[in-house]
């Protein structure tokens, strides 16, 4: 397991996560593509830390990453998506693939399980629905009904 520390957010904590391997993988070839950059940009390119930049090494703006979100989103059929939503998203796949609340509410960064549950309370009353209705499908098959 290799856990990643990400940088300090709004609530100036910083937070540990672990990647799952489809996602390191993803970044890898990433830095293969952003390796090439350097090598075209030559003396251009500005040394950071940063996983995304533009062609020269620098910080990726909000607009420039705002455009590029929605033209990702309306090639999807989801102009009207948001930034936020992809957030949001990995919140509700979590849960519903069975994470715990503690877990997601770390990766979140929320101060609360308690907020988690607030925010993705929804969820939680599918996965309710979702195991009354596994109970029943057991019931039936151990009655024979």
């Amino acid at each position: 397991m290799v856990a990643y520390q990400l940088v300090p957010t709004k609530n100036s904590k910083a937070r540990t996560i672990t990647a799952a391997p489809f996602v390191m993988e993803q970044l890898k070839k990433h830095k293969v593509t952003q390796a090439k950059q350097r090598l075209l940009a030559g003396e251009l390119w500005h040394r950071s830390d940063l996983v995304f930049t533009d062609a020269l090494g620098n910080h990726l703006t909000k607009p420039t990453l705002y455009r590029a979100f929605k033209k990702a989103a309306a090639s999807i059929g989801r102009p009207d998506a948001r930034f936020h939503d992809l957030r949001h998203s990995y919140a509700v796949a979590a849960i519903r693939s069975g994470d715990d609340i503690k877990t997601v509410q770390g990766n979140l960064g929320h101060a609360t399980a308690a907020f988690t549950l607030d925010v993705y309370g929804h969820v939680t009353d599918q996965m309710k629905q979702d195991s009354a209705n596994r109970m029943e499908a057991f019931i039936k098959s151990v009655s024979g009904s």
